[in-house]
């Protein structure tokens, strides 16, 4: 070619935007094979006709916006994200569809509309260095609409997801405390709202991070080892996950319509626990039927959480309201200062909050709990007979009464301190009498 570089300039442009005009006459064919393309190819943006419907809708706008760029010379930053667009990335967070998948198709409809336009010149453009000017315009054109429109489609994406999620979790929320509150609610809106089926068995959990700081990742640790625990326990589903706060939450882990007979494996259940971190503790309900029993191991769940909550860093990785000592704890639990005055009276000096007073109580209490048997108590404590005796007769002289003497309270405030540790306790500051 003869000319100069402006020449070269106006006559490429000019191709350019001849190509993109000739191509635009067969817009819908185009539109139609890259809206299979994409779907075969992302097949998260698949779904139902109407979601088809507003990706065809996106693509055919967007290649008809990018040929309208280039054929009238309008400037990257003047163009918008056509409205076909924004209502497709609106609609894919409503469903929870990944942002990646997004920007991916339009870097798939990038490729496969620049291999045609450029297949396009070659076809009618008999100068080659016109031809090649033409197809660096195309291809400058292409990528600077991409980056300029994904970056709208996705920021209105991100903006949608986060009203999204914060009006279906008011959804939830409310929906929520009407079925712990007992409210008559239809239950299909209900299991629709939670995302979660009140027909069946449930087993209600209360979960937290005892050393959390607040952070996002420990809300996601605790919803992974839900997950754990329910696998565990044989969920035939999702478990319902609601956070009340940065490390705290309540689930329930779905049972299925048939009644649990087999007992949880505790023992499995914290090894998952403490194997998720240090920190990281959890309260069990027992396995309950239908919308009452939904309610029901929650507030188990809840009972067992308070228990453990008073405890604080005496509390086990996992707390099971099935546990008669924590049923008994949890009723205790509500008048504190009636059980300090309980332990206090019931147990005198063996109340001090030291090691040595404590083995002397778990001790005493296995000993009650065996029906007084030095030998049952041996073996549930694997010490000989003999320690068992010594520790009895040693609890019973601290105390400074007999075991029988007052049986039934003495058993509630051992069962207190065992559970409720030092909120229940005296320290030996106070007490004065130093270790047994």
């Amino acid at each position: 070619m003869n000319g100069t570089p402006a020449e070269l300039e106006v006559r490429a442009a000019a191709r350019a935007a001849e190509t993109t005009r000739r191509m635009g006459t067969g817009l819908t064919a185009i539109a139609t094979a890259l809206h299979t393309e994409i779907a075969d190819a992302v097949p998260e943006l698949g779904g139902d006709d109407v979601i088809l419907e507003l990706l065809r809708a996106s693509v055919e706008s967007n290649v008809e916006t990018f040929f309208h760029m280039l054929q009238h010379g309008i400037a990257t930053e003047e163009i918008g994200a056509p409205p076909a667009a924004i209502e497709y990335a609106r609609r894919l967070a409503q469903r929870g569809i990944s942002s990646n998948a997004l920007v991916r198709a339009y870097r798939i409809g990038q490729s496969r509309v620049l291999d045609l336009a450029i297949a396009e010149v070659t076809r009618h453009e008999p100068d080659r260095e016109v031809a090649l000017a033409a197809t660096q315009i195309l291809q400058r054109g292409g990528f600077a609409y991409v980056d300029r429109v994904a970056e709208q489609v996705v920021a209105e994406y991100e903006s949608e997801l986060e009203r999204w999620l914060a009006n279906r979790n008011t959804v939830r929320a409310s929906t929520l405390a009407s079925l712990l509150a007992g409210s008559d609610i239809e239950l299909g809106v209900a299991e629709n709202a939670l995302g979660y089926r009140l027909r069946q068995h449930h087993l209600g959990l209360i979960v937290w991070d005892a050393d959390g700081d607040g952070a996002a990742c420990g809300l996601r640790l605790l919803e992974s080892l839900v997950a754990e625990v329910g696998e565990q326990v044989g969920a035939v589903g999702q478990p319902f996950f609601m956070p009340q706060d940065s490390s705290h939450a309540w689930a329930w882990i779905p049972l299925g319509r048939a009644p649990r007979t087999d007992p949880l494996n505790l023992q499995a259940i914290v090894e998952l626990v403490t194997a998720t971190a240090d920190g990281a503790r959890i309260a069990i309900g027992r396995p309950r039927p239908a919308v009452a029993g939904f309610r029901t191991s929650h507030e188990e769940a809840v009972r067992a959480h308070t228990v453990a909550a008073i405890a604080n860093e005496r509390a086990g990785a996992v707390t099971v309201y099935d546990d008669p000592g924590v049923q008994v704890a949890s009723i205790l639990a509500h008048d504190l200062d009636g059980t300090r005055q309980l332990v206090a009276t019931s147990l005198g000096r063996l109340a001090v909050d030291d090691e040595p007073h404590q083995r002397l109580r778990e001790t005493l209490l296995a000993f009650l709990g065996a029906k007084s048997s030095y030998l049952a108590t041996a073996e549930v404590l694997h010490v000989h007979k003999n320690t068992v005796k010594y520790r009895v007769d040693k609890a019973a002289e601290v105390r400074g009464r007999a075991i029988d003497e007052d049986r039934l309270n003495l058993e509630l405030a051992l069962t207190a301190c065992r559970w409720l540790g030092a909120a229940v306790l005296v320290s030996g500051d106070r007490d004065g009498t130093g270790r047994p």
